[in-house]
């Protein structure tokens, strides 16, 4: 049998009260702890959150810049250990720290940059060798161009393994397996 609660004691109150908040951070650190979700890639899982910004980590972007900075840390203090000299290179954001961005290239360097250096806009680089540019997002679908290792375009869509990228002002479809920039069965237009 239950005592009302006006015979219930302050201190048994109070911690009765505790417990329950307790239990609702905690369950609150548990449904919204970055990397809930997950996207496969290869084996491994990529592992999904939100960053201080409120935009997902990890992400694609490209490189605002023809010239851009990568620092060691996040700050003009750090050393600058590499400089992209490539616009529209797509990068992948890992972390943040206020107006920083922990980077990752397509051979896997990591760095700083500052936030204003790089777009929102979605870019793919060709890896691995010379590719069929594709009519249709189809094995069969005839061949409008070949594009060369390293090629840098613009990505438009992702569907069903297969991306639209635009590059030298000839766009059509390569398998996502073909280019950098985006995660293994990603989908989106």
């Amino acid at each position: 049998m239950t005592a009302p609660a006006a015979a219930m004691s302050t201190p048994f109150r109070t911690t009765c009260l505790l417990a329950v908040l307790i239990a609702v951070l905690i369950g609150a650190l548990v449904a919204f702890a970055p990397g809930q979700a997950a996207l496969a890639q290869g084996g491994d899982a990529v592992k999904l959150g939100l960053g201080p910004s409120g935009l997902p980590l990890p992400r694609f972007v490209t490189l605002r810049a023809a010239e851009v900075n990568l620092r060691s840390g996040p700050g003009v203090g750090y050393p600058i250990e590499w400089v992209f000299t490539r616009r529209g290179l797509p990068v992948e954001i890992i972390d943040e720290f206020e107006t920083w961005r922990h980077i990752r290239d397509w051979q896997g360097s990591e760095g700083w940059v500052h936030q204003a250096m790089l777009s929102g806009q979605r870019g793919a680089m060709v890896v691995g060798a010379v590719r069929l540019l594709r009519r249709a997002p189809e094995p069969g679908a005839p061949a409008i161009a070949e594009i060369e290792i390293q090629v840098v375009g613009r990505l438009h869509q992702c569907r069903d393994a297969w991306c639209r990228i635009e590059a030298s002002n000839i766009e059509g479809w390569l398998r996502q397996n073909e280019i950098y920039g985006t995660y293994p069965g990603e989908t989106f237009n």
